[in-house]
């Protein structure tokens, strides 16, 4: 699939950086904005409501979470929490869904916007600005969402630009993890019966000597992996170093430190229950007039042994993603192109060229319970404020290749068939072809051809004369 056009599912007023989906509850948040500085682009969270309507989907905005002067650069979402990296802060929020009308919550608590009905010739506040073309329009008669602050935590102590990188919940929601620009690693776990209204911090530590560009939890909280500028990709016990691992062993042709980690992502293994993939991707350390390719490695997440690597593509990633069945993985590039690749094989399925007008800075696939009919399901993000959804039809339900069209009947082909001569045949019978319509005309018998007996095997064969030899021990005389 080359280079086309991909519609947007939805538009914001701001960039985005941040995309994912709440499982519990089908709501889809994207993230951004522009900012401390003063150029008048927001800063806000946005929560959509996503609908599958006659396998069309469609997108409209239920609540925009202001976020004051901080864009939410990263993003981690799990049973109604979100944890939002803003510059070096993470910002723990909830978030709960009302039915229309209900009654909103107390101090803390930012009400949903969806916009009301207002009398011929008024406009709400609200409405008057998405007229002025200041946001996207909200649907009438949905449901509301509240947003309560539950805590902001320091994730990142760099004393010149202080930036929260990455953040995660665990898989089982017990821990936040996060990691930035100072290279540290900072782990807190809840200590309270309702989720995370009350932290501590569990572990601090510096993971990488530059930037920690990415981390990830295996499920039981068994291994926490993280990459980072320094070229590594390092698993972790604790605080403890448990192993580091080198992709460049399953391509020894490639110089050292000629390609650094940029992110890593466990996944399931479809029909497989205690099997464990981790998935990590390589870009080019250096830019050249020439690009090469950038590689995706598949390890085993148990062993923590490498399987495969594969190439996949010269454009730059920015982006990876992994479906909940562990299915497909999602890439993003930074020239704004969108890919969905076949796990087992790391062999690519979709393929958009510059589907966005720069970056993609976030990818996050539709669960089982939205992606209707297709296979898989993709949302992207990008700093051009687009979100889009790139569906893969279900190919074992694609309708079947239309049957080939029924040819009319060939008349008899031309053949033309000699008897064998046989002893005591007097002539060959002559086939010749014919119109149809009807029994062949019969056909002239041919002259009969005078059969003589072979010699007897005591003849003198330096005789002169002897007879030609003819089929089946006759000979044919000559006059």
């Amino acid at each position: 699939m080359g280079k086309k056009k991909v519609p947007d599912l939805y538009r914001a007023p701001f960039p985005l950086y941040a995309v994912k989906v709440d499982g519990k509850s089908g709501l889809v948040l994207t993230a951004g904005g522009g900012g401390a500085s003063k150029t008048g682009i927001k800063n806000a969270v946005h929560f959509l409501d996503l609908q599958l309507v006659g396998g069309q989907y469609s997108a409209s905005l239920l609540h925009s979470h202001d976020t004051d002067t901080r864009a939410t650069m990263n993003m981690a979402v799990g049973d109604g929490l979100v944890a939002a990296g803003q510059d070096g802060t993470c910002c723990l929020m909830r978030f709960k869904q009302s039915a229309p009308g209900g009654a909103g919550g107390g101090s803390g608590v930012q009400q949903g916007n969806a916009r009301r009905r207002a009398g011929k010739g008024q406009l709400s506040r609200r409405d008057g600005a998405e007229a002025a073309g200041d946001g996207p329009p909200t649907r009438d008669d949905t449901a509301r969402v509240s947003v309560s602050g539950l805590a902001e935590l320091q994730s990142d102590l760099n004393p010149q630009d202080p930036l929260q990188k990455v953040v995660r919940f665990s898989p089982d929601l017990s821990l936040l993890l996060t990691g930035g620009t100072d290279g540290h690693v900072r782990v807190w776990e809840s200590v309270s019966p309702d989720g995370f209204s009350s932290l501590k911090k569990k572990l601090d530590f510096r993971a990488h000597e530059g930037e920690v560009e990415d981390l990830d939890m295996s499920p039981g909280n068994k291994h926490l992996v993280t990459v980072g500028r320094d070229f590594s990709c390092s698993v972790w016990s604790g605080t403890q170093l448990a192993a580091s691992l080198n992709w460049l062993d399953t391509v020894p042709q490639l110089g050292q430190k000629t390609y650094r980690y940029l992110a890593c992502r466990f996944g399931k293994v479809e029909d497989q229950k205690d099997a464990l993939r981790l998935y990590t991707v390589q870009i080019p350390h250096k830019r050249e007039r020439k690009p090469p390719p950038c590689y995706l490695t598949k390890w085993d997440g148990r062993s923590l042994l490498p399987m495969l690597t594969a190439p996949c593509g010269a454009e730059v990633l920015s982006s990876l993603a992994v479906s909940d069945s562990g299915t497909f993985l999602g890439l993003g590039t930074v020239t704004g192109s969108v890919a969905i690749v076949i796990a087992f094989s790391l062999q690519r399925l979709y393929y958009v060229q510059e589907s966005h007008g720069i970056v993609v800075t976030d990818l996050c696939f539709l669960p089982d319970s939205l992606r209707g009919n297709n296979e898989a399901a993709l949302l992207s993000v990008a700093v051009d404020s687009r979100l889009q959804l790139h569906p893969v039809a279900n190919r074992s339900k694609c309708p079947p290749a239309p049957a080939s069209p029924q040819l009319p009947p060939l008349p008899p082909l031309s053949c033309v068939v000699f008897s064998r001569v046989l002893p005591g045949l007097g002539g060959a019978v002559l086939l010749r072809p014919h119109g149809g319509g009807g029994p062949p005309p019969a056909a002239a018998p041919l002259p009969r051809v005078p059969l003589s007996p072979a010699p007897a095997p005591d003849q003198d064969q330096d005789s002169p004369g002897p007879p030609s030899q003819g089929a089946e021990g006759f000979s044919v005389k000559t006059d």
